[in-house]
């Protein structure tokens, strides 16, 4: 289970939103929350790996530039016992109902 270490906002990133992890190694990762997605009263969030020292034309902003070889990840929201937001893996149900609702919503955009 993963616990949301930390939350920026850089205003040279505009809308987006930087989730920093911490594993229990120390080891700490940043993601792009790309989108939340409601099912009933849950939240989910659709994360994608941010490095700023990739080389890109894009000088550490946001980007699809190597949009092929990116993962995304899916982490439910739950409300921690200091009422902070914390991350965590979803059950292998709320998984499958996030990923469809996330292609239809990639659909609707294409139609469109």
């Amino acid at each position: 289970m993963k616990k949301l270490a930390d939350i920026e906002r850089d205003d040279n990133l505009g809308e987006f939103e930087i989730i920093e992890f911490e594993d229990e190694e120390g080891n700490k990762e940043q993601f792009i929350q790309e989108m939340i997605i409601e099912i009933g009263e849950k939240r989910f969030a659709i994360l994608v790996p941010f490095n700023e020292e990739e080389d890109c034309c894009c000088e550490g902003e946001p980007c699809d530039c190597d949009e092929e070889g990116t993962d995304a990840f899916i982490a439910r929201i739950d409300k921690g016992e200091d009422g902070e937001d914390i991350y965590v893996d979803p059950t292998d149900e709320e998984y499958e109902q996030v990923l469809q609702a996330y292609e239809e919503l990639l659909e609707e955009e294409t139609e469109a």
